[in-house]
C-alpha cells in the first residue's frame, strides 16, 4: 500500500472478460499523487462489478460505458 496523499479524481477502468475488453469511462477513484495507484470504495467496485456482469453476456469485442450514465 502506497502512503502518498489521495486525491478524488474519475478515471477510466479496464479490463478483459474472455474475448471481450471493456472500459469504464468517468469512474469515481483516489489516485496517489506520489504514485498514480488507483483505489476504489467498496460501493464503487460493487458496481464496477454489476456492469462487468452485465457485458459477460454481450458479443462485443469492446464495451465501453459511461459509469456516471450507468450508476445514477
Amino acid at each position: 500500500m502506497c502512503k502518498g496523499i489521495f486525491e478524488n479524481k474519475n478515471t477510466t477502468f479496464m479490463t478483459e472478460l474472455d474475448d471481450c475488453i471493456i472500459i469504464i469511462k468517468n469512474v469515481p477513484s483516489q489516485v496517489c499523487k506520489q504514485c498514480g495507484e488507483i483505489y476504489y470504495t467498496n460501493e464503487v467496485e460493487k458496481q464496477l462489478e454489476i456492469l462487468v456482469n452485465i457485458v459477460r453476456n454481450s458479443i462485443t469485442e469492446i464495451t465501453v460505458i459511461n459509469y456516471a450514465e450507468k450508476v445514477a
